[in-house]
C-alpha cells in the first residue's frame, strides 16, 4: 500500500502479528531487502517495510531538502501514527541503521529496541564530514549522468560488497542487482546528497545518553564497521554488539539464516 506523509507518497507493506518491528533497508535497497525473514518472523512480530524516501515504490521528489535525515525521521513518525503504532523495535541495515538510529536519538519514545547492522552514527570530524560531502556529491553526479544501469555495474563491485562475490549464488546476486535497478538516478543521488552520512548529524555525542537496548552486528570481514560497532558498544549503556564470522558488510545478505535466528531470539528478550 501507500501511505502519503508530508506530500510523499510511501510504499509501505505491513504484515504479521505481535510486537511492532520497524524495518529500514540500505542505499539502494528497498522493503525487497526483508522478503527472506518475512515468513519466520512475521509469526512473531508485526513487521513494517518500507522503501525509503528516493528508493523502491516510494516517490523521489526533486527537492534535496526533503531528503534530510530529520525529514525523513519525520516521516517516519507519521507514517507510525498513522499505523496506530506507539511504539516499536527498530531494525536498519547501513543507511537504515543510520536512519533508525537517527529516529531513535529524536524519537526515544516510540522505540522499544534498537538493532544496528553494520552501521554508523556519522562522523566526528568536521574536516571528515566535508570529505564526505564532497565525495557523495561526485558520486550523485555519477549516477546522474551515467544513468540506473552504469551506477550498479560500479556500486555492485566496490570493496565492501567484495565479499559477496565469493559467498553468494548468481541467483541471489543477480536478485540483488534487479533490486538495486528498480531505483532512479534522482532518487538515489538525491538521498546522498540528502541524507548522506557526512550531511547527516553527527550522534556520536548523543549514544551515551541513549536508555533503550541495542544490538550492533557487523561482519568480521567489514573491519571499519566492526571498529566502529565496537566504539559505539563502548558508548551506549545498554548495548550488546556480536562479530559475525563469514560477513562482510551486509550480514542479512552472506548469511541470512544467521542473521534471522540472532535478530528473533534478541527480540524475544522482551
Amino acid at each position: 500500500m501507500h501511505i502519503k506523509v508530508n506530500g510523499i507518497n510511501y510504499h509501505v507493506n505491513v504484515t504479521g502479528e505481535g510486537e511492532p518491528l520497524l524495518l529500514l533497508h540500505g542505499f539502494t535497497g528497498s522493503l525487497q531487502t526483508w522478503s527472506p525473514f518475512i515468513n519466520d518472523w512475521g509469526h512473531s512480530f508485526k513487521l513494517i517495510l518500507i522503501d525509503m524516501i528516493g528508493h523502491g515504490k516510494t516517490d523521489h521528489p526533486e527537492d534535496v531538502d526533503r531528503y534530510s535525515m530529520e525529514n525523513a525521521v519525520r516521516d517516519l513518525k507519521e507514517i507510525l501514527h498513522i499505523l496506530n503504532i506507539t511504539k516499536a523495535h527498530l531494525l536498519g541495515y547501513s543507511m537504515g541503521g543510520r536512519v533508525a538510529l537517527s529516529f531513535s536519538i529524536l524519537y526515544p519514545e516510540y522505540v522499544l529496541s534498537l538493532i544496528l547492522e553494520s552501521s554508523s552514527p556519522g562522523l566526528e570530524l568536521e574536516e571528515e564530514r566535508l570529505a564526505r560531502i564532497d565525495s557523495d556529491n561526485q558520486l550523485a553526479k555519477r549516477i546522474i549522468q551515467g544513468g540506473i544501469h552504469e551506477f550498479v555495474d560500479y556500486w555492485e563491485k566496490i570493496p565492501l560488497f567484495f565479499t559477496q562475490e565469493q559467498r553468494l549464488t548468481d541467483a541471489r546476486k543477480q536478485a540483488i542487482r534487479q533490486e538495486r535497478l528498480g531505483n532512479s538516478s534522482q532518487g538515489l543521488a538525491n538521498s546522498l546528497r540528502g541524507m548522506g552520512t557526512g550531511v547527516q548529524p553527527s550522534w556520536w555525542d548523543q549514544l551515551a545518553h541513549f536508555q533503550k537496548p541495542v544490538l550492533i552486528l557487523a561482519g568480521e570481514d567489514d573491519q571499519k564497521f566492526c571498529l566502529i560497532g565496537k566504539k559505539m558498544h563502548r558508548l551506549f549503556p545498554n548495548s550488546k554488539i556480536l562479530i559475525i564470522k563469514d560477513a562482510g558488510h551486509a550480514i542479512h545478505v552472506e548469511q541470512p539464516e544467521f542473521f534471522g535466528k540472532i535478530v528473533k531470539n534478541y527480540l524475544t528478550l522482551f
